[in-house]
């Protein structure tokens, strides 16, 4: 595999955290207003919201590597009305865009808080709209690993489980720095946090059974095809079996085991050191094990034709 596939994967993976980030984030911030306050709410997520945005920068920058002159790279937005890679690019950069005019506006608290949540809706929106254009991309006729509905659905699965893991990672960061800083305030944090990571475990086990049905049924699909470039991708994940092993155990100890431990843990307080380790670790097994997974999306396709 090449620079410019590795350059892919880190797109990609970024990307979709990012989006899954912003929407668990703005999911968590609206609830947690009303059972707390905006203020509490507010020193829960807005630290949060400070690694999504280089996060997601990240990432594009890695998607310049692909081209083969990045300086040529606004001429990807050229053929909207054709083009996949085009809404990609586009909806990338507003999603950057809308999503840091969010953030200042969060940060500095302009306007009210129902204006900064439209804000905040309209950049998930585009959010979503960036991993659907994405997963079309790779929807060609040409090639037979890649077309099929799988291809979005995994998409989305990957953006959700790492957004919420790597949302669970960020508060329990936020809630040592607000323990440290402030102690006075910190069991409302407490319970704002347990509470987080109960859903974000609950989450996380629901979308490892997603991702449990939809990886031996992309191998099934290929297997199924009579082409030869199914047939070369059949044989491809047959002789990367031992990677797609470590990564179905690596999610399935992330989301899965750690998951539940996680659950039990933030049932009740005095188990915040334990449950923040589980929570930085569940994070790291599943971004290895998603890496791995589009590490394999890439190194088994087999065109057809040319």
């Amino acid at each position: 595999m090449n620079i410019r596939e590795w350059a892919l994967i880190a797109f990609t993976i970024l990307a979709q955290m990012s989006v899954g980030s912003f929407i668990v984030l703005g999911i968590v911030h609206f609830f947690a207003a009303r059972k707390a306050g905006s203020e509490e709410s507010d020193r829960l997520s807005d630290r949060a919201l400070l690694a999504i945005g280089p996060t997601l920068l990240l990432g594009l920058a890695a998607s310049l590597l692909h081209l083969g002159n990045p300086f040529n790279a606004y001429l990807a937005v050229s053929n909207l009305g054709s083009s996949w890679l085009s809404w990609e690019v586009l909806s990338g950069v507003l999603f950057a865009a809308v999503g840091g005019v969010f953030a200042l506006m969060q940060w500095r608290k302009f306007a009210s808080f129902a204006i900064r949540n439209i804000i905040a809706v309209v950049a998930a929106a585009v959010g979503l709209v960036l991993v659907y254009s994405m997963s079309n991309v790779y929807m060609l006729r040409t090639q037979p690993a890649w077309n099929t509905v799988l291809t979005p659905i995994s998409f989305y699965t990957t953006t959700l489980l790492l957004g919420v893991l790597a949302m669970g990672a960020a508060f329990v960061a936020n809630y040592a720095y607000v323990q440290l800083k402030n102690p006075g305030c910190a069991d409302v944090q407490c319970v704002l946090l347990r509470d987080a990571l109960r859903w974000f475990a609950i989450t996380s086990i629901v979308l490892l059974g997603v991702e449990l049905v939809v990886v031996p049924l992309q191998i099934a699909n290929v297997a199924a095809g009579t082409t030869y470039a199914a047939q070369a991708s059949a044989e491809l994940y047959g002789q990367n079996g031992l990677l797609l092993g470590v990564r179905l155990a690596l999610v399935f100890l992330g989301a899965g085991i750690l998951g539940v431990f996680i659950y039990q843990n933030a049932l009740s307080a005095g188990h915040e050191k334990v449950m923040g380790a589980l929570a930085y670790a569940a994070f790291a097994l599943v971004l290895v094990s998603e890496v791995l997974g589009r590490f394999l999306f890439y190194a088994t396709h087999a065109r057809i034709g040319l």
